[in-house]
């Protein structure tokens, strides 16, 4: 913190006149007093300003916090709205009925969803977690470490960030 005139004065290292009458002391007992005034004044601004910066930095924070929010929601919209489209086209590419010039319709599609940070979720042979995935049914599975663990994947499931957008439906091995 910043030295300030008269911080570095105490009481006892003041001297008082020997002569000089009542009106030095008064003058001095007067100055004392403004001083301690402006003393107590510089300690209220100082406080205010702390206070007026920490609220600055907390406003910061905040709209920064809400403007990554509002960026993760519009990421969301914009894959929500695109993901039927993309379904119909990933549908149609593994039963071989999709156009040649679909095909590169999809692969910009898949270009602007990694863009946009889209994950997929659910693989076979991952655990199940009902986090991410939604289980439709069961298989019989030979081993308990296959207890579990997904066996097929009915429908992709899909994620921004730690946002999911659609959870994997899958099947899960029981044993």
């Amino acid at each position: 913190m910043a030295e300030w005139i008269g911080d570095d004065i105490d009481e006892e290292s003041v001297i008082e006149p020997e002569e000089g009458g009542d009106d030095a002391v008064a003058k001095i007992k007067k100055v004392k007093a403004e001083l301690e005034e402006c003393r107590k004044e510089k300690q209220e601004y100082m406080d205010g300003w702390q206070r007026a910066k920490a609220d600055y930095v907390n406003a910061l924070k905040r709209f920064g916090e809400d403007t990554r929010r509002a960026e993760l929601r519009g990421k969301v919209m914009a894959v929500e709205t695109l993901l039927p489209a993309f379904d119909a086209l990933e549908r149609s590419k593994e039963h071989s009925e999709i156009p040649e010039g679909f095909l590169a319709i999809a692969k910009q599609l898949e270009s602007a969803f990694a863009s946009l940070g889209l994950e997929e979720i659910g693989k076979v042979g991952e655990k199940f977690n009902p986090a991410f995935h939604e289980a439709l049914g069961q298989d019989n599975v030979e081993s308990a470490e296959e207890d579990d663990i997904i066996t097929a994947i009915l429908e992709k499931g899909w994620r921004v960030g730690d946002t999911v957008i659609r959870a994997a439906k899958v099947r899960v091995g029981h044993f």
